[in-house]
């Protein structure tokens, strides 16, 4: 369970966060003073501070540096009842994860909320390598193949340097666990680390996201909105899917790395930015290229180093190793005894062609610990998990789930014989990823903690994604979204 200090000086605010807060999971310590809280953020834990600017003794912005200096992988979300456009900018500078105005809108600070916990996670989270990684525990890489030797000294390699690195590899092979590994070995590893899947942001917000906003940019531009790049200035930035960026931001990337400076969107000031870069994708970035769908002089840009992640067909000499942790892990998340697993089984999760990598074989071995709760894993358990259309894959539908189960080639090929053009392939992608989001949210009972588990995302990731199709509603098709208690909108 995330603790997250909330520090404000009036009562209706706290007593209206703490509701909040605590309606979703999260732990929440309400305090009155800056001084307070930073003295309790060194003696205890804490995942997240969300704070005033205007308090009693100490202001909001000064708390913010001293908290800076003694956690600096601590976010910090300033919220204010008068915000102005240098405020915001100062918030920034200090190293505030985001800025809020009241009245807040609860959808809108819970949003952010997830957002810099994900980031604490991904900043504070030790990633574990080779010899180290046995510990389940923390997250890792795992293998002592001569394909992951090599990964592991690349990795070393080009993490003290500044240089811009672009990962590559197929899905769930573990890209941004390389990333983070960099990052945390890097000069940098102090200093914030922003994570940007650029797939799960709807194409309309992605510029806003990465580069900012000035007021009256746009409808609804109310304030100044700081980008994910000035946010990160003195640290990392890393770029997942960089291969689905559309051509008009990557010009903007492309300046970006090669001037360290941007515009904010509906501005002509130039904001200047120390970054590092980091970029992940599984896209064939030379056809892309070829394709006139991606910058040629962007993937020059990000190509000064190229780390390849193998995919697991290519090192099935680390799936024991793999099987291991992951018993060993999904053993401590169930706080169930560690299981063992027969020669059988064993052979069978080896011999597997999978497909979707790490990844896959992760979620597998959680769903067969589910089903097993301890006891022996049976080669017996993992014939349905492992089949493509087994029965643990065919649940009941929900209520409103589309009845046509008919073969996905069926599928696809009625799709084209009825609809052609040039949004054909989009808007099918757009169909089946709404459905398949709908549907897990469904079968979750609206959860979006395991929503996203059952489909393998970050929480973020589908919250975005959620966003994107306008999916915030409950199992009866009515809209879930919170008005703001009057009490949230103090000074």
């Amino acid at each position: 369970m995330s603790r997250i200090f909330v520090v404000d000086d009036e009562p209706g605010v706290l007593a209206a966060f703490e509701m909040l807060l605590v309606e979703q999971g999260y732990e929440a310590v309400t305090l009155h003073r800056a001084e307070e809280a930073i003295r309790r953020a060194q003696a205890e834990p804490v995942d997240l501070v969300v704070m005033d600017v205007c308090l009693p003794g100490m202001s909001g912005l000064e708390a913010l540096a001293r908290l800076r200096e003694a956690r600096p992988k601590l976010p910090v979300i300033i919220v204010t009842g008068r915000g102005t456009m240098q405020t915001a900018v100062e918030a920034t500078k200090r190293g505030a994860f985001d800025y809020q105005l009241k009245p807040l809108e609860p959808d809108e600070i819970l949003a952010t909320i997830e957002r810099a916990l994900e980031s604490a996670r991904l900043m504070q989270g030790h990633i574990l390598l080779g010899p180290e990684a046995p510990a389940p525990a923390g997250e890792a890489i795992v293998g002592h193949g001569p394909k992951m030797q090599a990964l592991y000294k690349a990795i070393g390699r080009v993490a003290p340097t500044d240089a811009t690195v672009l990962i590559r590899g197929e899905s769930g092979t573990g890209k941004e666990l390389v990333a983070r590994a960099i990052y945390q070995h890097s000069l940098r590893s102090d200093a914030p680390l922003s994570v940007v899947n650029c797939v799960a942001i709807p194409e309309t917000l992605l510029e806003s996201e990465l580069f900012g906003y000035v007021q009256g940019a746009f409808t609804g531009a109310s304030r100044r909105r700081v980008g994910k790049f000035e946010q990160a200035h003195g640290g990392t930035v890393f770029l997942d899917e960089i291969g689905d960026v559309p051509p008009a931001i990557q010009a903007k990337i492309l300046r970006l790395l090669q001037e360290r400076a941007f515009e904010p969107l509906g501005s002509n000031q130039t904001v200047r930015v120390d970054v590092r870069v980091l970029a992940a994708t599984n896209r064939d970035l030379e056809a892309a290229i070829a394709d006139g769908r991606f910058r040629e002089d962007l993937f020059h840009r990000l190509n000064v180093v190229t780390i390849e992640v193998p995919p697991l067909r290519e090192r099935r000499e680390d799936i024991p190793e793999l099987i291991d942790y992951f018993l060993a892990r999904s053993a401590l998340e169930l706080k169930v005894e560690l299981p063992p697993i027969s020669e059988d089984a064993r052979a069978m999760l080896v011999a597997h062609p999978w497909p979707g990598n790490v990844r896959q074989l992760q979620h597998a071995i959680q769903r067969v610990m589910i089903f097993t709760r301890g006891f022996p894993v049976q080669a017996s358990d993992l014939g349905p998990i492992l089949e493509p259309r087994g029965q643990a894959d065919s649940a009941p539908a929900c209520p409103g789930a589309d009845a046509d189960r008919d073969n996905l080639a069926n599928l696809v090929a009625r799709y084209l014989d009825s609809y052609r053009g040039d949004r054909a392939y989009d808007d099918l992608v757009e169909r089946v990823e709404r459905t398949l989001l709908s549907e897990a949210l469904c079968r979750t009972q609206g959860n979006q903690t395991h929503a996203a588990r059952l489909l393998g995302l970050q929480r973020p990731t589908l919250h975005g994604k959620m966003q994107k199709y306008d999916l915030h509603r409950d199992r009866a098709g009515q809209r879930t979204d919170r008005q703001a208690p009057d009490s949230m909108s103090g000074s």
